[in-house]
């Protein structure tokens, strides 16, 4: 089984991630960072949706469970 690219390490209270880590060049990022460099095209399998306003990284759906943030 292929590793995840992206993992949440930190989530709020209600369940926002809010903290993630890459498993591929071992970065820590914050939900602010990793919106930012999915808009710059370096996560191609990710997407950002707006969620109660605020701007939230999420996969690109598809029949695979292992590339699911959370």
């Amino acid at each position: 089984m292929a590793r995840k690219r992206v993992s949440v390490t930190e989530e709020t209270e209600t369940g926002r991630n809010k903290k993630f880590h890459d498993n591929f060049n071992k970065r820590d990022m914050t939900d602010k960072q990793f919106v930012k460099e999915i808009k710059n095209g370096n996560y191609e399998n990710y997407h950002i949706r707006k969620i109660n306003g605020i701007e939230t990284p999420v996969s690109n759906p598809d029949k695979s469970k292992n590339n699911n943030l959370g």
